[in-house]
């Protein structure tokens, strides 16, 4: 199955909202929390653009109105469910925002799909009873002191990842989703395979990368090829033409 990644920025952000929807510009009204607020409409921003691109990459750059008629709805469960035009789109995203940056995965409709960022800090021992497995408790405790808090990173990503393909978020106790194997030595574009397994026999395959203080993943199944970054051409400040 074909992936693809797009990373925006609040720096990317415009300051007008004219590429909301109306119901996405009511429900941005009722946010009191700047936070929230900008948060919000880096992942929306993002998603629009990622979903721009995926859709209308042999047309015209999309512009505000573009991007107005394509909608980031929340289903019943939790997961962003994209509209074009008031319409279901033929397309499966997932969210996730960390530390000023937005990612959005995009597959084809009929699969499940999970991306998540994370950032790299310390973790407390008791974090790490709390929500890994003992298995994955022997595995930390094996790492060094510099390797632990990516190894962390990874594995609490790699979890939330498959808590949002399974359209069920941190509902689940994260210790039924397990992080099996990784394969660091192996990388596709800077892209390490991963094994994540859900206690009743789910199994997502996915990938995980780590840049600037940020760990990456991303699981689907079917079993994913390393996500394909979508890019902003330089000459619109809105989604363009082409697949990267």
């Amino acid at each position: 199955m074909e992936v693809y990644w797009l990373e925006q920025t609040e720096a990317n952000l415009p300051t007008a909202d004219d590429w909301l929807s109306p119901s996405e510009a009511a429900r941005l009204d009722t946010m009191r929390f700047a936070k929230r607020r900008s948060d919000w409409r880096l992942g929306r921003w993002t998603a629009k653009n990622a979903l721009a691109l995926y859709f209308l990459y042999s047309k015209v750059p999309a512009d505000p109105q573009v991007l107005a008629s394509i909608e980031i709805r929340v289903a019943p469960s939790g997961a962003p469910q994209a509209f074009f035009q008031n319409k279901p789109a033929a397309a499966t995203i997932s969210l996730s925002h960390r530390a000023g940056i937005a990612a959005c995965a995009v597959a084809c409709l009929s699969g499940a799909l999970g991306c998540d960022l994370e950032t790299i800090e310390p973790r407390s021992d008791a974090f790490v009873a709390d929500y890994f497995t003992t298995a994955e408790q022997s595995f930390i405790a094996g790492a060094s002191a510099v390797e632990r808090p990516r190894l962390l990173a990874l594995l609490w990503s790699a979890k939330e990842s498959a808590l949002k393909a399974l359209h069920e978020g941190l509902r689940l106790d994260l210790r039924s989703v397990i992080v099996s194997s990784r394969d660091p030595s192996f990388d596709v574009d800077g892209w390490s395979p991963i094994v994540v397994r859900h206690t009743d026999r789910h199994i997502f395959c996915g990938w995980w990368q780590h840049a600037n203080g940020i760990v990456r993943t991303l699981v689907a199944a079917p079993p994913p090829n390393p996500p394909i970054r979508l890019r902003i051409p330089d000459y619109v400040a809105s989604a363009g033409s082409v697949r990267a």
